[in-house]
């Protein structure tokens, strides 16, 4: 991997770094294939529990696709090529379309969340901001619109008509407007954001896996299902954590006293 797109590993913590902060942390086709493969990484290695995404610099989380050589490309191909390796293959960033990933993923978000670094930061399943961040799905201003879970995530996370808001506008919001939608989690200081989603994504590491990602499978499955459907999907899904040596773990240390210590089995 270049030094493009950084991966490192803090325990049971992967950190994925966009490191193009001259570019306020935009994609091209190579960086974006990079960013990929550290997704595929992440999900792959049973040591790796939580992922942090985030961006080089204080200025930018991610400025989405590069429009100097990414979006003509992209929005040119030939119909069965762009069926093919787009519609039915990944999206932008390697998580919003194409990669379930049932493993937690928190963004720090360190500036501009842009269109496609915006819906890269919707496809995390918590987010974190700066003071200065700032969200918009710009699309509507340069002829187009979001492609990669913009017009699908957001109303599932801000409500509809504050997710029209910003698809239909193009308008970028503040980090307080954000907190106040729901769109984030919680600002921390600039200079504590990348710490602070690291100590929560450590804090996430330590409980239990395999309920983490049952529970984030439901919850993604789920949606749109009947209530009576989805219902069932979540009680089939405690039932297969019964036999696992996850939820003895759970409650032995819970009757003895002491932290419990899951194996993700």
């Amino acid at each position: 991997m270049s030094q493009e797109i950084l991966f490192e590993r803090d325990g049971r913590v992967a950190i994925i770094t966009i490191n193009r902060a001259d570019k306020m942390n935009s994609l091209d086709f190579a960086a974006n294939d990079e960013l990929v493969e550290a997704w595929r990484e992440f999900d792959a290695d049973d040591n790796l529990q939580v992922a942090v995404v985030t961006g080089a610099g204080d200025k930018s989380f991610c400025a989405g696709a590069d429009l100097k050589t990414y979006t003509m490309d992209f929005a040119n191909r030939p119909a069965p090529e762009f069926r093919s390796r787009y519609t039915n293959g990944l999206g932008i960033g390697g998580i919003t379309r194409g990669m379930e990933i049932y493993k937690p993923i928190v963004a720090a978000i360190n500036g501009f969340a842009i269109s496609g670094g915006l819906e890269l930061a919707l496809a995390a399943d918590i987010r974190f901001c700066s003071p200065n961040a700032e969200f918009a799905l710009q699309d509507v201003k340069w002829g187009f619109h979001a492609c990669d879970g913009g017009l699908i995530r957001l109303p599932q996370i801000v409500g509809h008509g504050n997710a029209m808001e910003l698809i239909l506008s193009g308008e970028r919001i503040n980090a307080e407007h954000a907190l106040r939608i729901g769109l984030v989690n919680r600002i921390c200081p600039q200079d504590q954001l990348r710490q602070n989603a690291c100590e929560y994504a450590e804090m996430l590491a330590k409980r239990a896996p395999l309920p983490q990602r049952f529970a984030k499978e439901v919850m993604r499955r789920s949606v749109g299902l009947p209530m009576e459907e989805a219902l069932r999907l979540e009680s089939r899904s405690f039932y297969d954590l019964g036999g696992t040596e996850d939820i003895a773990e759970g409650t032995t240390s819970f009757r003895e006293k002491r932290e419990a210590n899951f194996k993700g089995k």
